[in-house]
């Protein structure tokens, strides 16, 4: 059975129970607290990403485990992860993911393709209208991201924001995410598009898997043109003057992992196929072809541990959740 190394795994216990029931699955966090290393089969603790000791941390564990897979859970250490080839990363190129991580350099690389991006500015450079978002270049889970009806409110959330920021159109029409899956040669594996009916802190937690043509095309000319290796998502709105434009491309497996969980067909979840590439398969694309209008609705929930920090394996609902009733 291939080892997978999950790094970051914080609260994603979706993500790393997936994996876990496909291959013997190793959970990095630094934090001891972090609900998805109860997940893995093995949970280590690696130094702090920005520590000197983090590589070499996870080059012995994936020597000592024959890992080959290692796959960021987090937006921090995807550059890391891509500056390394020694390890068996399931990341972009070092030049894809340090430009994807800024967001202004994202809106270059997605122009410099000829894919659509909204107007974007930097401040002291005009924004060609209002309303805008002044929001953070290396933001992350909707942190700090404001609209502005004018530009003084926008002068005054450039100065109030306590980083580096851009100004960009405030688009409207609904927001989609394309949940992505590309093989270790860049090739486009499947495209799963799903809407935006809620978020919360930036992580979608409710929407439903559609099959839009036009979605499903942009999301593979991303990820094909960019070199994106591994899981992606695309976020994208329809805007009723502009069209289709993108406002965001992470690198890595989106919030609303269960999205294209749900939707994948029998031995075709992205975890699945991770697995398989790692024991060396080539996988055939197979884009467009998944399940669709199932609808999400995620919720939270907890794990019980003891004076030794042991899952206890208590739990208030037995079975997880029951069905209803009726009368």
């Amino acid at each position: 059975m291939s080892a997978v190394l999950l790094t970051g795994v914080g609260k994603r216990y979706d993500i790393v129970n997936a994996f876990a029931e496909r291959a013997f699955t190793i959970a990095a966090d630094p934090n001891p607290l972090a609900p998805a290393r109860y997940a893995a089969d093995l949970a280590v603790t690696p130094p702090r990403i920005d520590d000197p000791g983090y590589v070499p941390f996870l080059r012995q564990v994936t020597a000592e485990h024959d890992v080959r897979a290692v796959i960021p859970l987090t937006d921090l250490d995807i550059e890391v992860l891509a500056g390394v080839p020694s390890l068996p990363g399931f990341v972009p190129p070092v030049e894809t993911a340090r430009a994807t991580f800024d967001k202004y350099e994202a809106h270059h690389l997605l122009l410099g393709h000829g894919l659509p991006s909204p107007p974007t500015c930097l401040p002291g450079e005009q924004p060609q209208s209002f309303p805008a978002m002044v929001k953070p270049r290396r933001g992350s889970g909707a942190r700090s991201i404001h609209p502005a009806a004018d530009r003084a409110e926008m002068e005054f959330f450039i100065g109030y924001v306590d980083e580096p920021v851009m100004v960009q159109r405030l688009m409207g029409g609904p927001e989609f995410s394309i949940d992505l899956l590309s093989d270790l040669e860049g090739r486009c594996l499947n495209a799963i598009p799903r809407t935006m009916v809620e978020s919360r802190g930036g992580e979608s937690i409710k929407g439903t898997v559609i099959h839009d043509n036009e979605l499903i095309d942009l999301g593979r000319a991303v990820v094909e043109a960019i070199g994106v290796r591994g899981p992606c998502t695309v976020q994208a709105f329809r805007d009723p003057e502009i069209g289709l434009a993108i406002t965001d491309i992470n690198t890595r497996f989106g919030g609303a992992f269960p999205a294209p969980m749900y939707a994948a067909l029998p031995g075709r979840t992205y975890p699945e196929l991770i697995v398989r590439m790692a024991a060396g398969e080539r996988i055939e694309p197979h884009v467009g072809e998944f399940v669709h209008g199932h609808t999400f609705t995620r919720y939270f929930w907890q794990l019980e541990l003891d004076s030794d920090l042991r899952p206890t394996g208590r739990d208030i609902v037995t079975d997880g959740p029951r069905a209803p009733r009726g009368r």
